[in-house]
Formats: structure tokens, sequence, C-alpha cells
């Protein structure tokens, strides 16, 4: 535990700035940052250079994410600022008032290839290429699970304005919901009866309801059937 300073840069008085890993009592520097002296003047260039508009937005995204975490310039919190200024980044090239991805979700996902390609940019020569280019990919990743998010919530937003013309009790509501949440495995009746804390026959009742409103399709054969959502041509 030690006391943090908030709202200052970090002082020179310190040491170096370093990021440790401990391994088996050996102490591993991954990345020092520059000396905390030439923080004043660096900032002041970084921001100025923030302030322009004058190359291609994704490319100044990563390169203000990876200017400012090498900096390093306070003593907690500087991951956290990086991302930050990256989202406002994206925003200003976006031009919407409207988001519906994260970068920084997608960072967080990523995270041990995050700190490889980091480390690896920042311990080698000034060639930043590896990391132009894996900024990119990243955020076509954030891209995908974006629509896969907005295309989940307009399924279920239209599954249940259909639903709604079927007479449906708690526990079958409640086996559509974990369906169109996404449940992992197969549905049996041995399952839904541990889950809804019902008899195995009650769980069958229910499940034949929701097959006979086709709502649910049996698939597999023998011991491997299972029900999911008869969704027609539309995709969870």
């Amino acid at each position: 535990m030690y006391r943090i300073k908030t709202g200052a840069l970090r002082d020179y008085k310190d040491g170096p700035m370093q990021v440790i890993s401990s391994r088996y009592g050996s102490d591993e520097v991954y990345f020092e940052a520059p000396p905390a002296t030439i923080l004043p003047r660096e900032l002041d260039v970084f921001l100025r250079w923030a302030k322009k508009d004058d190359e291609n937005p994704l490319i100044r995204a990563a390169i203000a994410h990876l200017w400012f975490i090498t900096l390093h310039p306070f003593e907690d919190g500087n991951g956290r600022i990086s991302r930050a200024i990256t989202e406002l980044m994206l925003a200003r090239a976006d031009k919407s008032k409207f988001r519906y991805y994260s970068m920084s979700g997608q960072i967080f996902k990523s995270k041990k290839e995050y700190y490889r390609i980091l480390e690896r940019t920042q311990k080698g020569d000034p060639e930043i290429n590896p990391w132009i280019l894996w900024f990119p990919e990243t955020l076509r990743k954030a891209l995908q699970e974006a629509q896969k998010l907005i295309d989940r919530t307009v399924l279920k937003a239209l599954s249940w304005q259909e639903y709604r013309r079927i007479p449906l009790n708690a526990s079958q509501q409640k086996i559509i919901t974990m369906l169109l949440d996404g449940f992992e495995g197969n549905l049996t009746s041995g399952k839904l009866a541990k889950i809804c804390k019902c008899s195995q026959d009650t769980a069958s009742r229910e499940i034949k309801h929701l097959e006979e409103n086709r709502i649910l399709m049996r698939k597999g054969a023998g011991r491997s059937t299972h029900c999911i959502l008869n969704c027609g041509d539309k995709h969870l």
C-alpha cells in the first residue's frame, strides 16, 4: 500500500517508473517510462499534436494511445486514460453523437495480445508499424462484437413481439429468455428441471407447450436430443 499523488505528474524523486512482473522471486522489467523531468515538455508536444486534424483519424487514434501510454505521466491510471483518449479520437473520427462499439472493451478482451504488442513496440526500435497494424484489426473485432450485440438485441425484441400472442407462464418465459440470452450447452428436460427446480415431467410439459406453439424445435437424436429456439430464417 502506498499513497498515490492525484492530479499531479509522477515525480523524478520516486525513481524511474517501471512496469514489473515478478516471477518465482525474480523481477522482470517489461517497460521503463521516460524520465519524469521531461514530462511537462513531452506532454505539451503531445497535446499540441492531439489538437491537429491532419492525418488519417484511425492512425491518429492508434498513435495517441501508444504515445500517451509510453509517456506514462501519472503514477496510476495511465492505461485508463490512454483508452479514454483512444475513444475520444475515434468519436471525433465517427462524427456522431452515438457510438455502438467499445475499443476499450475489445482491448480488455485481448489483454494478453495487447500487452504483447505493446511490449514489443516499446522495447524495440522506433518502428511502430506492427502496432499500427494491430490497432485497426482490434477495432474491426470491436465492431463485429457490437454488430453481434445489436443483432441479438433486435432478434430478442422481434421474438418477444411475436410471442406476445401466445399464453406463456413464468417458467416458459424463463426458458425463452435463457435461450435468447445465449444459453450455453444443450437444453433438455433434465437440465430444465434442475434450473426451474421442478420435476422432469413438469419440465417436459413446459417444453412440449413451447414446441406445440412453434417456439421451440427439437434437434439431434437419441440421447443427444435437445431443444433450440425456432427462429425461422433468423439467427441467434
